[in-house]
């Protein structure tokens, strides 16, 4: 087997099974773990996959800061459903906690109160948006401006929180990984979002499917914690399903879908819905 082949099947056998140990495919290929090992080393210099703790996985799990102008940009379509379906959650006189992010942002622009809603808001962008809605009482958090998502952060934004209780957190992420939970960019931001977290009756994420199987740099929180997860239909069934299996509750918003409001269909074997 050449070089070429080798890399060639190494690609097919990781889109099958996302990741695969040194030892498994040696011996797949039928050569010594050193050929595996330069085999992987020279498929990551070339961005095709990565390496980590002995084994290979399809994508690079690490993710990294970005702006919100950039972000903005990603995944426009698949955030403006999952708002669309968060904002039929909100109920009559409730009060809610909006965190910071894209997809967040992109759920403010598709609520419309029932009656009177109070939001309590991180994000300057959400509190822009929201704030010249009349049947709105917008609380907007201080503390130290985060410029790449125009978002405060720190101990003066998690203070006031203490002082509320409300019944809902919609929480943007920048990686959800099965083992080490959802996290985010910035330590100071996972300290704001758990201090919410504890204000709030129920967590809910908002993560479009690229978020999934990525680790930012600081932990906010273990998937136990979380109560529902709303994400969109590219999301692989093997995580799904795994998602499931740790009690988080999941809709999964279809990205093809011709319906012009949300409907949620059981998925069978899991309660796993589809919103279409």
């Amino acid at each position: 087997m050449t070089k070429e082949e080798r890399h060639n099947l190494i690609l097919e056998t990781l889109i099958k099974h996302e990741s695969i140990t040194v030892a498994n495919l040696s011996l797949l290929l039928d050569v010594s773990a050193v050929t595996i090992r330069k085999d992987l080393n020279e498929l990551e210099q070339n961005h095709r996959l990565y390496r980590s703790h002995g084994r290979a996985i399809l994508i690079d799990p690490y993710t990294t800061n970005r702006s919100i102008i950039e972000k903005e940009n990603l995944a426009r379509h698949e955030k403006a459903l999952i708002g669309q379906f968060a904002n039929t959650l909100i109920t009559k006189d409730d009060s809610i906690i909006i965190a910071s992010g894209t997809t967040v942002l992109a759920f403010a622009r598709c609520i419309r109160p029932i009656h009177r809603l109070t939001v309590i808001s991180a994000s300057l962008k959400v509190s822009e948006l929201l704030g010249t809605d009349e049947s709105i009482d917008l609380i907007q958090l201080g503390g130290t401006m985060r410029q790449s998502s125009l978002s405060v952060v720190g101990k003066f934004a998690e203070a006031p929180l203490r002082e509320f209780s409300c019944s809902k957190l919609f929480i943007g992420v920048d990686g959800i990984d099965l083992d080490f939970g959802i996290t985010t960019t910035d330590m100071r931001e996972s300290d704001l979002n758990r201090a919410m977290m504890a204000t709030a009756q129920k967590t809910i994420v908002l993560a479009d499917s690229s978020k999934f199987r990525r680790r930012g740099f600081s932990k906010i929180a273990d998937l136990d914690e979380i109560d529902m997860i709303i994400t969109d239909s590219n999301i692989p069934d093997k995580m799904a399903y795994a998602i499931e299996d740790r009690g988080v509750e999941l809709h999964i918003v279809d990205v093809n879908g011709t319906h012009p409001a949300p409907m949620s269909q059981p998925f069978e074997p899991l309660k796993k819905t589809v919103v279409q």
